[in-house]
């Protein structure tokens, strides 16, 4: 069975930074592109951020672009968006995706999801 385990959200002042991480398990991460995806209270999921399984290719989301990357490490199964210059309208649950097909990912149709970690940014 194919596991996302989210890690590194919490509480940060406008203008800081956090690390998310997401470890995989149960299949092999270098077959699977992977992507995140946030929702804040009342508002639909928004496409963050995502990633081939070789790390050449990624995509940003338009309100992210510039403060947010995306990379990982296959050798251990870890996705990682490191994001700074948080704003206040970051605030949200951030999960990651997987799945084998990179645009599968990109559209937000991925086969396996974590639970999501809470980002909170304070003015």
């Amino acid at each position: 069975q194919v596991q996302l385990v989210e890690s590194g959200g919490g509480l940060v002042q406008a203008g800081g930074s956090l690390r998310l991480s997401c470890v995989v398990s149960g299949r092999t991460f270098s077959t699977l592109s992977m992507g995140w995806f946030r929702q804040a209270p009342g508002k639909e999921r928004e496409f963050v951020a995502a990633i081939n399984w070789s790390g050449s290719v990624t995509d940003y989301g338009d309100s992210v672009k510039g403060r947010f990357t995306i990379s990982r490490d296959n050798a251990k199964n870890t996705g990682y968006l490191q994001m700074n210059s948080l704003k206040p309208e970051d605030t949200a649950v951030y999960s990651c995706a997987a799945t084998a097909l990179y645009g599968r990912v990109r559209a937000g149709q991925s086969d396996y999801w974590g639970q999501g970690t809470q980002v909170t940014v304070s003015s």
